[in-house]
Parts: structure tokens; sequence; C-alpha cells
């Protein structure tokens, strides 16, 4: 299964944050190796789950795990425990930090041993596989009028088969940044607001300036195409190879023809260091990546920062923001009776607004609380704001349309992926016609997921 945005890839990560990987443009995870040996112990623990370790006899019990937090934010969450704990005291709470490269092991341990925590912070992919394989509950009831505290698109990254699997944390979202001296002297006076006019201005500073426009993901070209509403598997086959999907590979190796796209490191998993190393360098006008990517930029280049405004990230066709990468807590479905209602109770202390601002404000994330979000720390601009300030502004305008995209549900996804994006490499580099390319990773795919 595709699992796009609406429904519903590791990130660049928010200042201070340790999340699974950096990822610029549409974010595209792969379940890995780790998920796939826990998952068969997982659906043994799915029929012994219980309701959990028994709670102290005179206080209710909340185990709450969050996701390589420690130490930057320690002093947050042992102030949060505390002011909790003091309004209610019939409630204990127990704080644990798991790097994140553990947490899924640790997690499908704790569930085998039902012994599992009553909340646990994931990403919105591993949130997914835990309740496709019945290991999370939902937590509509729970969550109550309090859904319309969030944000819609946090709402719709959560909700799996028409049910919410958890209370929503901290999101991050993609801007663009791009050199006005460069747009400037390539006389282009309209910034781009789709893909398809980034290509074009990519080619005209090339053309008028001699440097590049800019460096697409083309090492996650599977996220790109999900942008654009292109289905990678439909019923079960691969079909990508569609003249719209030609179409679309065609419009990158057209501006990778004119010179318009960075070459360094374009077809690889990770061109962020490439592409901001070049943006700093004053080789490329235009760098798509979070907000906090610009506190580089200012810290090491300081003449590109002064010429460096920013505008929202060119949406995709589907009307999708890029670089979504939702946190969020879920609970285990053995969290039951009295554990289950206070820790959802604490939950929503944690994903307040209040709460929720203060934390995106130490993480340089984006908080999921509509007054949060609506805050005038975003919103409101010093007269004297720079290109970061400006870039978190625009993208906590963009938290209603920014989705979390990854791939889920195709076996083997890991080598068919690489199969994908040899081909679209060969295509666009003109190694291969683009359609043969794509027909030949069509039928790679189809002879892999079977009849």
């Amino acid at each position: 299964m595709i699992r796009p945005a609406a429904d519903n890839r590791g990130a660049t990560s928010p200042a201070g944050l340790e999340t699974p990987g950096r990822v610029v443009g549409a974010r595209l995870s792969v379940i890995g190796a780790r998920w796939r040996r826990a998952s068969s112990l997982l659906l043994v623990a799915c029929s012994l789950l219980g309701s959990g370790p028994a709670p102290a006899a005179d206080k209710v019990h909340v185990e709450f795990w969050t996701m390589s937090l420690k130490p930057k934010f320690t002093a947050y969450f042992k102030t949060l425990v505390k002011q909790y704990e003091a309004a209610h005291p019939g409630v204990e709470l127990e704080w644990v930090d798991v790097p994140w490269d553990a947490l899924q092991t640790k997690l499908t341990a704790a569930i085998v041993a039902g012994s599992a925590p009553s909340l646990v912070q994931l990403n919105v992919p591993w949130a997914y596989d835990y309740a496709l394989h019945g290991a999370l509950r939902p937590i509509d009831e729970l969550l109550g009028e309090d859904r319309k505290n969030y944000t819609d698109g946090a709402i719709a990254d959560l909700t799996f088969n028409g049910k919410v699997y958890g209370f929503p944390h901290y999101n991050s979202v993609n801007v663009m940044a791009y050199n006005a001296a460069l747009f400037k002297q390539a006389g282009i006076t309209r910034i781009p607001t789709t893909r398809d006019e980034q290509l074009a201005a990519a080619k005209e500073i090339r053309a008028r300036t001699g440097q590049y426009g800019f460096s697409p993901a083309l090492g996650k070209i599977a996220g790109l195409m999900m942008e654009e509403g292109l289905p990678l598997v439909e019923n079960g086959k691969a079909v990508f190879n569609s003249p719209a999907h030609v179409a679309f590979i065609a419009k990158f190796a057209e501006a990778y023809k004119s010179g318009g796209l960075l070459k360094d490191k374009l077809f690889s998993e990770d061109n962020y260091p490439a592409s901001i190393d070049a943006y700093k360098s004053g080789r490329m006008a235009m760098l798509e990546a979070p907000p906090s990517a610009l506190t580089r930029v200012r810290d090491d280049a300081k003449d590109i920062y002064a010429v460096t405004d920013v505008a929202p990230v060119p949406i995709g066709s589907r009307g999708i923001a890029a670089g979504g990468w939702l946190f969020h807590f879920a609970m285990p479905r053995g969290t039951t009776g009295s554990v289950a209602s206070e820790a959802a109770q604490f939950a929503k202390f944690l994903t307040n607004d209040d709460n929720q601002l203060e934390f995106a404000k130490l993480a340089g994330a984006f908080p999921t609380a509509k007054k949060a979000i609506a805050d005038p720390h975003f919103q409101k601009l010093r007269t004297d704001a720079g290109a970061y300030e400006k870039a978190m502004a625009i993208g906590a305008q963009r938290m209603d349309v920014v989705r979390t995209l990854y791939v889920a549900g195709v076996p083997g996804f890991e080598r068919l992926n690489k199969r994908l994006q040899d081909s679209v490499e060969a295509a666009i580099i003109g190694r291969k016609d683009i359609k043969a390319a794509l027909d030949e990773a069509v039928a790679f795919w189809n002879s892999k997921l079977g009849p």
C-alpha cells in the first residue's frame, strides 16, 4: 500500500532533536530490517496484550516514553512532570527517554512482555505499522472534542482506516530559501509557487548567471511522485510508467540537460549536505529545507544570508507542502481502564497550546496545536527579522497542508526503490529513454510483487 498524505517519510531535525535521518523534499520512510525482525514477535504480542502492569495501590502509574530528547529537554520534561503530579496527586508519572534507533526494538519487546508504557512517542510510519499489527489502540474516544485543538494536517497524518492513533506533538515543514541577488541577475521577478515554475526558473538562472537553480531530492523520487499525486502501486501492481509519470520525469531531464540542477549528489539518498554547501557558496539559487537550515547559512555564510529571502516551498499538484515529519504520543493497545484515562489526560497536557509552544521555541520545531501555531512568536515578524525568522513564519502558515509522506505495505521496498532510483537517474541524465527506463523498473517491481 502507498500511504499518501491524506491517509497517512527520518527527517530534517529541528534544532536539538534527533530523528531517524535527514531528508530534503518529500519525506519517504522505509521501515527497516529492525521492524521486520520484530514484527513476528509483535503479532504474537497482540494476542497476549492485557491491561499492562498493575498500578500502585494508591496512585495510577503512567509511564511515558520519548525519543532521543535527553539531555536537551530534560529540564523541560521534569518541570512538566512536577507540575502535572502536583495538580493530579492521584497520578504517578514515569518518564523514560529512549534513543531513536533502539525504540522499535525496546517497544516491541515491552509489548511482548506485557510491560509496554502507557504512552510512547512515535513518528507516523512507525505508528502506522504498529497500528496495522493491532499493537496500538485508537484514541478517538479519549481525544473527544479536543481533536479540534490540533491542526487538520496532524489529525489527517494520524488517521488510519478512519480512526485516530495519537495525540499530535510537533512537526516540521520545508521552505524555499532563495538568493535574491541571483534572482535579480537572472531577471526573475515572480517567485516560483509550483514545481513547473521552479524548474523553469532554474533553467533561466543557469542561462543568465551561470549558477545552478536548485537540487531536487531525486534520490527520493517516490516521494516526489507522491507529492504530485502520481501513484507507485495500484491493485498490487507497479504503475509508475504511465504517460503522466513519463512527463513528470521529462521535466527534470530537461532541467538537468540545461544545467539548471546541481549535479553534486543529485541522485543520492541524502543530497542535503551538498545542497546547503552549494547554496552557502553562492553556486545555487534555491534551497528547499527546513527553517533550521538557514541558521547554518547565517552562521557560515553571512554574505549569502544577507541576500537570502524566503518563500513557501513550491507545492505539488495535490496541494501538499513538503517536509512534514510528525511526532506524537501513541497509546499501546494494553493501556486500558483508569491508566488509559489518566494517560490521555496527561497526553493532552503534554500537547496543549502552552506546552507545545514552549517546546517549539526550545526545539526550533512547529507545534501542532492550533493556538500555539497562531502565536505571535510565529506569526508576528519583527521589523529586523532575518531569513530564519521569515522561514519560521512561513512554515507555521503551512501546518494544515503539510503531510508525512511514506511508503507502506510494499514488501522488499528497499530493493524495489533502488531499482526505481537507478532507472530514474538513467532517464534524467540521458543514458536511457525515459519510457523504456520506467518500463524496465515497473517490470522488475511486478516480478517481485507477485501475481
